[in-house]
C-alpha cells in the first residue's frame, strides 16, 4: 500500500507543481509521453513532436481523421497533375484566406523558402530532405503569387501526397533578411559541395541550427490555428488557439479545426503515472494504454461514467526478419518451418490481450482493396514444420536438427533479438521459443538495447529478431524495405529478401496507372513475401485510447496520435 500512495503522489506532484494557467472549460491536457527534442518543422524526430507541429504549422495536404482521407488543408484543392516524358507537374493553388500570424497572406514564394530548407546544405533537414528529393524545380504564376507548379522527375502515386506531406515555413519570420532569397531551388539538386562556402546561406544556418529555431514561441509560428503558449522543461507545453484563426472562417472546409481554447501537453515519461493520472481525472486523453489496464478500465464503472473508450485498428504492425543470408536459413523452405513456429494467436494473446489483427504481409488487413484475402496466416503447426525441414535437408536426430552445410555437421539453432525493455518483444519471442522446442529445435533468447540492434541489422549480424514498422494507408512503397538494391550493409532491406520477379514487382507498384492494377500487384508482392518467409509479418496492432467525455467530434482514427484534439467540441 506504501508503494502506491508514494506513486499516486508522483502523479499529482506533476501535474500540480508546474504553475500552468487555471484551466479553461475548453482546455484539453493531453499525456507526452517523451518530450520533444526539438519543435523544429523540419528536424523534429518523435510522434510528440508531430502531433504539435501539426497543431502549429500546415502542409499543402494533410489526412482528415474523421475519414482518413487525404484532403486540402494549406492548399485549396488537391493538385492538378500533368505527366510529361520524363517529369511530371504538380500544380497547387493555396487558399486565399491563409494568412500567417502576422497578417501577412501565404503565397507561392513561402513554399518555395520551405523548399530550399530543406534541400539546402549545411543545414539540419536530414530527415526530409530525401522525401522532396524528386521535387526538381518549383515555377511560379506570374499572375497569382499562391499559385505554383512543382517539377518532379519521373512519376509516382504517391507523389501526390509527397508534394504537399511538408510543413510550409513562414519565410518573413524564419529568414527576415532574404538570406535564402538569391538561391534558386532548381540549384539545390545533385552534388550541392559548391554552395556549402556560399556565405548567405552559411549564415542563415548558423541561425536555423540553433536550438532557438525548435524552441522558441516567437519563432514557432505557422498558418494553423495555435500558437505555442509555454515550454516548461520537463513539465509541460501548453498551445493556445488564435484569436482569429483564418481557418475557423471557413464553411467549406470542416476538416480545418481549431476548437480548444487551449491545449496541454503534460510530459509523464512513467506509464504508471500517466494511468494514475487519468484515473484521478488528471488527464483528458491518453492513448497507448496498456492492454491488461485498459481492460480493468473496461470493468470500471466509475471511470467509464468520465471516459469513453477506443481500440482503433492502428497501422503499425510486429514482424520477424530471418537473416536469409545466412547458410542455415538460405532454403526458404527452413524459414518456412520457423514461421510454422510462431504461435502468432498466442503472441496476440499474451502480449496484446488480443488487441490486435493477424495480418500475411504489411499491407494492413483493413485496407481491403489491397490487402491479399487469398492468403492465410501461418498457422502453428510443429508437425508441417519438421515436413518442411526434412525438405530442405535437415535430418532429426536425438538432439536436435542437423545438416552438411559447407562441408561440416551443423545443427539447427536460433537466436532471436529484440529491443531490451520492451516487454511484448520479450513475450514474443519466449512464445516462440516454446513453439520451436516442440519441433526440436533449440532458441536462445537475447534482449538488446535499441541502437545496437538497428546497428546489428545494418550489418546483418543477426539471425532472427522482433520488431515493428508504422505505416499509412496512403503510401505502399515497399521498395525500400524489399528491393534487392537496398540489401547491401546500412540498407533497409536488412532480411536480404528479394527475386527479380520481386524486384519487377515493386518497381511496378510505384508505376501503376489504376487502383485495380496496382491491387494486383501489391498482391503480388504480398504472396512472394509469404512464400519467400523472410520478412514475417505477425499482427497489426490496436490502439487503446480513453477521452474524457466532456469532449465530442473526437475523430478517433487508426492513424497517429489516433484522435483530432484540434477538433474535440465541448458538449453542452
Amino acid at each position: 500500500m506504501r508503494n502506491f500512495r508514494l506513486l499516486v503522489l508522483s502523479a499529482l506532484l506533476i501535474l500540480s507543481s508546474c504553475s500552468q494557467p487555471v484551466r479553461a472549460p475548453e482546455e484539453v491536457r493531453v499525456r507526452l509521453a517523451m518530450e520533444p527534442e526539438t519543435l523544429s518543422p523540419v528536424s523534429y524526430s518523435d510522434a510528440g513532436a508531430l502531433q504539435i507541429l501539426n497543431l502549429l504549422f500546415q502542409s499543402l495536404l494533410s489526412a482528415d481523421l474523421a475519414d482518413n482521407k487525404i484532403k486540402p488543408f494549406l492548399a485549396a484543392a488537391m493538385p492538378q497533375i500533368e505527366r510529361l516524358d520524363s517529369v511530371t507537374l504538380f500544380t497547387y493553388q493555396i487558399r486565399e484566406e491563409a494568412t500567417w500570424p502576422n497578417g501577412a497572406p501565404v503565397t507561392a514564394e513561402d513554399v518555395a523558402f520551405t523548399l530550399k530548407v530543406l534541400k539546402a546544405p549545411l543545414l539540419n533537414n536530414e530527415f526530409l530532405k530525401p522525401q522532396v528529393q524528386f521535387i526538381q524545380d518549383i515555377r511560379m504564376d506570374p499572375s497569382d503569387s499562391r499559385r505554383f507548379t512543382f517539377v518532379c522527375a519521373g512519376y509516382s502515386p504517391e507523389m501526390e501526397l509527397l508534394t504537399g506531406d511538408f510543413f510550409i515555413l513562414p519565410a518573413y519570420l524564419f529568414d527576415p533578411e532574404a538570406l535564402l532569397q538569391p538561391l534558386e531551388v532548381a540549384a539545390l539538386t545533385g552534388s550541392l559541395s559548391e554552395l556549402e562556402n556560399n556565405p548567405g546561406l552559411k549564415a542563415f544556418a548558423s541561425r536555423f541550427n540553433s536550438p532557438e529555431y525548435g524552441h522558441s514561441p516567437g519563432m514557432l509560428q505557422g498558418s494553423a490555428g495555435y500558437l505555442l503558449e509555454k515550454w516548461e522543461t520537463g513539465k509541460y507545453l501548453t498551445l493556445k488557439r488564435k484569436s482569429d484563426w483564418w481557418g475557423s472562417r471557413l464553411t467549406h472546409a470542416p476538416h480545418l479545426t481549431a476548437n480548444p481554447e487551449r491545449i496541454s501537453f503534460q510530459i509523464i515519461p512513467d506509464n504508471t503515472t500517466a494511468l494514475l493520472a487519468l484515473k484521478n481525472r488528471q488527464l483528458d486523453v491518453l492513448e497507448n494504454i496498456e492492454a491488461t489496464e485498459f481492460d480493468r478500465l473496461r470493468q470500471d464503472k466509475d471511470f467509464l461514467e468520465d471516459y469513453a473508450l477506443y481500440a482503433p485498428n492502428a497501422y503499425e504492425f510486429i514482424y520477424a526478419g530471418i537473416n536469409a543470408r545466412l547458410p542455415k536459413f538460405s532454403d526458404r523452405r527452413t524459414r518456412q518451418a520457423i514461421a510454422h513456429l510462431l504461435d502468432v494467436k498466442s503472441i496476440i494473446q499474451v502480449s496484446q490481450q488480443n488487441y490486435a489483427t493477424p495480418t500475411v504481409g504489411p499491407v494492413p488487413p483493413t485496407v481491403e482493396e489491397y490487402y491479399n484475402q487469398s492468403l492465410k496466416p501461418y498457422s502453428f503447426n510443429p508437425k508441417r514444420a519438421s515436413e518442411l525441414l526434412k525438405a530442405a535437408g535437415w535430418e532429426k536426430e536425438q538432439d536436435g536438427w542437423f545438416r552438411n552445410i559447407n562441408g561440416k555437421r551443423k545443427q539447427l539453432t536460433v537466436e532471436v533479438n529484440y529491443r531490451a525493455g520492451s516487454n511484448n518483444y520479450e513475450k514474443a519471442a519466449i512464445v516462440f521459443q516454446r513453439g520451436a522446442a516442440a519441433a526440436g529445435i533449440p532458441v536462445q533468447v537475447q534482449a538488446v538495447e535499441s541502437s545496437l540492434l538497428s546497428q546489428k541489422l545494418r550489418t546483418h549480424e543477426y539471425e532472427v529478431f522482433f520488431r515493428s514498422l508504422s505505416g499509412n494507408p496512403f503510401v505502399l512503397n515497399f521498395q525500400p524495405l524489399f528491393h534487392t538494391s537496398y540489401a547491401g550493409q546500412g540498407g533497409m532491406n536488412v532480411t536480404g529478401f528479394g527475386t527479380p520477379e520481386s524486384d519487377s514487382v515493386l518497381h511496378a507498384i510505384n508505376q501503376a496507372d489504376t487502383p485495380t492494377e496496382k491491387a494486383n500487384l501489391l498482391k503480388r508482392l504480398q504472396e512472394i513475401l509469404y512464400e519467400e518467409a523472410a520478412f514475417l509479418s505477425l499482427y497489426y496492432l490496436k490502439d487503446r485510447l480513453a477521452v474524457h467525455r466532456r469532449f465530442g467530434n473526437v475523430k478517433v482514427s487508426g492513424l497517429k496520435p489516433n484522435y483530432d484534439v484540434s477538433a474535440f467540441t465541448l458538449k453542452k
